[in-house]
């Protein structure tokens, strides 16, 4: 499958603190993202990423902190485990990681960890809502 098909309905968020390299890489194939403008705080981020149904390509720990960010309030996170001085390695985890995820339903709801070599792992965000249980 090529990478340069429609993409209509995935779409990107990229934080301020990744390289503007993963974007021009991902609108090369077709994919709709944008940048989040500076100096957005973590939480209207969140709510646009929820809003917009983008997934957030982020370098930030914060993100991964389910009870800051329940998935009731971000759409999805791929949090970046690849150091910003090697722009190649980034390209590359990515194209690895959109072989195996192509579709919204791929990301909704879910933390990905995304590390040098295309390894990554998804787990799912946890929500904020709380289950009372009664007998």
């Amino acid at each position: 499958m090529s990478l340069s098909v429609s993409h209509s309905q995935l779409k990107f968020l990229r934080d301020e603190n990744v390289k503007k390299r993963l974007e021009a890489f991902l609108k090369q194939r077709g994919f709709d993202i944008i940048s989040k403008p500076k100096g957005l705080s973590n939480g209207k981020i969140a709510e646009f990423s929820k809003s917009e149904q983008r997934v957030l390509i982020t370098n930030d720990w914060h993100f991964t902190d389910s009870s800051k960010f329940p998935k009731d309030k971000i759409f999805s996170v791929i949090w970046l485990r690849i150091p910003q001085d090697k722009p190649d390695a980034l390209l590359e985890s990515f194209s690895v990681l959109l072989k195996d995820k192509s579709k919204v339903e791929d990301f909704e709801g879910f933390l990905i960890e995304l590390r040098e070599g295309g390894e990554f792992k998804s787990s799912p965000i946890k929500s904020s809502k709380f289950v009372r249980f009664t007998k």
